[in-house]
C-alpha cells in the first residue's frame, strides 16, 4: 500500500505542478510506467484498466471536438452575447443566466467542455463590458463551479458519469431518470448558494451596450441553426443506442466528426486545426492514472473502502447516501475524482445498494469543487484562466470551495434520497 501510494502521490504532485510545461497525460503515463516495472500493477491489469475507460475516453473526444467546432462557428459567443442582453443590464440576473448557461453547456458537452469553451468566452464578454477585478472573479468562481455541479444529467455530462455507467451496465435513460432531479437540485442548489456567496461582488447595473449584435459572431448562420437540429438528433441517438446497447462513445466521437465533417465542407472551419488542438493529452492523462490507481486497488485500499460502506448499508438509506457522497468528495477533494470514481465503484460493487453508485457519481463530481486539483474541470480551468493573465490562489480557491461545496453536496445527495 505505501509503495503504491507513493507513486500515486509522486504522480498527482507532478499533474498539478505541471514543470516545464510537461502535460498531465505525460505525467500520467510515466507514473503507469513505473507502476507496471516496480510490480505494482500487471499487464492484465492495464487491460482491464483499458475496458474500463475506453468509452469514455473516445467520448470524451468526441464531445470536446464537436464543442470546438461550435466554438468555431461563433455557437457560444452567439449564447454568450444573448444571455447578456437578456438580463437587460441587470447584474444578478447577468449572474444567474450565465450560471444556466454553464449548466446547458456543463450538461450537453460535459464539465471538461465547459471549462475549456465557455470559460475564455465568458471572460472575454467581461472584459468588454469593463468589469472590475472583483466583478471578474466572482463570475468566474460560479462558473468554474457550476460547470462540475450541472454535470449530473447525461452519462456523457462528465467523465466519471461514463465510466460508472458502464462499469454497472446502466443504461443512458435509466442513469437519466434517476440523475434527473438531483441535476435540477444541484442546478438550483447550486446558483442560490453562489449568489448569497458572492452577491457583494456581483455589479447592480452592466452597460450591455457595449456587446456586439448577437448574430454578428456567427461565421455561418446556416451552419448555427443547423447545428440545435443536429444536437436534438444527436441525443436522440443516444436514446436509440441506449435501445440496442450501443456504446456511447459510437454516437459522441461519431457525431463529433460528423459535424466536423460538415463543418469543413461548409468552409466555416478548418478540421485540420481543430484535429491538431484538441487536447490528446487527456487520453493518455485518463489511461495513464487509472492504471497507477488500480494499483492501490491491488494494494487493498478498495477492500477497506467496501467494509466501510458496507457498515454504511446497514445504517439506513439517508445515511449510506449521504455518508457515501462525502467520502467520494473528500477522496475526490484530495487525490482527484477520476481515480476515486474507479476505487469507489469497485468498493461499492458487491454492496447490493443501487442508490450508493449514484450518490458516488454526486460525490465524485461536486465533491473535487473543495480544492483546485480535485477535478480534471478544475486543472483545464485554472489552466485557461492563467492564460489568459488570471492566476487564483490556492488558499484563495479552497476558501471558495470548501464554503460553497459541503452544504450544497449535502442538499442534493437528499434529493437523490428523498425523490
Amino acid at each position: 500500500m505505501l509503495l503504491a501510494g507513493n507513486i500515486f502521490l509522486i504522480t498527482l504532485i507532478f499533474i498539478i505542478w505541471q514543470p516545464r510545461g510537461l502535460s498531465i497525460g505525460t505525467t500520467a503515463i510515466i507514473g503507469a510506467i513505473v507502476a507496471l516495472l516496480i510490480g505494482v500493477v500487471t499487464i492484465s491489469d492495464i487491460w482491464v484498466v483499458v475496458n474500463i475507460v475506453w468509452d469514455a475516453t473516445l467520448a470524451f473526444i468526441g464531445i470536446i471536438v464537436l464543442s470546438m467546432v461550435l466554438d468555431e462557428i461563433g455557437f457560444f459567443d452567439w449564447c454568450a452575447i444573448k444571455i447578456a442582453k437578456f438580463s437587460k443590464g441587470r447584474g444578478s440576473l447577468m449572474f444567474i443566466y450565465s450560471l444556466l448557461l454553464g449548466s446547458f453547456v456543463s450538461a450537453l458537452f460535459a464539465n471538461d467542455g465547459a471549462a475549456l469553451i465557455l470559460t475564455p468566452i465568458l471572460l472575454a464578454k467581461m472584459r468588454i463590458l469593463k468589469l472590475n477585478s472583483k466583478n471578474i472573479l466572482a463570475f468566474l468562481l460560479a462558473g468554474g463551479f457550476i460547470s462540475d455541479s450541472a454535470s449530473l444529467p447525461f452519462v456523457f455530462s462528465n467523465l466519471t458519469n461514463i465510466v460508472t455507467a458502464n462499469y454497472f451496465h446502466i443504461g443512458f435513460t435509466e442513469y437519466l431518470k434517476n440523475m434527473f432531479i438531483p441535476f435540477i437540485a444541484s442546478v438550483v442548489i447550486s446558483i442560490i448558494f453562489l449568489w448569497l456567496f458572492l452577491r457583494k461582488d456581483i455589479p447592480d447595473r452592466v452597460d450591455i451596450n457595449l456587446l456586439q449584435d448577437a448574430n454578428m459572431v456567427l461565421k455561418n448562420r446556416t451552419l448555427f441553426i443547423f447545428s440545435w437540429l443536429f444536437l436534438i438528433l444527436l441525443i436522440l441517438g443516444y436514446f436509440i443506442g441506449d435501445r440496442y446497447n450501443l456504446p456511447i462513445s459510437f454516437f459522441a466521437l461519431g457525431g463529433g466528426v460528423i459535424f466536423l465533417l460538415i463543418a469543413n465542407y461548409s468552409k466555416s472551419i478548418n478540421a485540420k486545426k481543430i484535429i491538431q488542438n484538441a487536447p490528446w493529452h487527456i487520453v493518455w492523462f485518463s489511461i495513464g492514472l487509472y492504471i497507477v490507481v488500480y494499483g492501490l486497488k491491488n494494494a487493498g485500499l478498495t477492500d477497506y473502502l467496501s467494509i466501510l460502506l458496507k457498515d454504511l448499508a446497514g445504517r439506513g438509506d439517508t445515511i449510506a447516501i449521504v455518508g457515501t457522497g462525502f467520502i467520494s468528495a473528500i477522496i475526490s477533494a484530495i487525490m482527484n475524482n477520476m481515480p476515486t470514481i474507479m476505487i469507489m465503484d469497485i468498493s461499492i460493487h458487491d454492496i447490493g445498494n443501487s442508490a450508493l453508485i449514484y450518490a458516488n457519481i454526486i460525490g465524485s463530481n461536486l465533491g473535487p469543487k473543495m480544492t483546485p486539483f480535485g477535478s480534471l474541470a478544475t486543472l483545464l480551468w485554472l489552466h485557461v484562466l492563467a492564460k489568459k493573465g488570471i492566476k487564483i490562489g490556492f488558499w484563495e480557491y479552497s476558501k471558495f470551495g470548501l464554503l460553497i461545496t459541503p452544504p450544497v453536496l449535502f442538499l442534493v445527495l437528499l434529493s437523490l434520497r428523498y425523490f
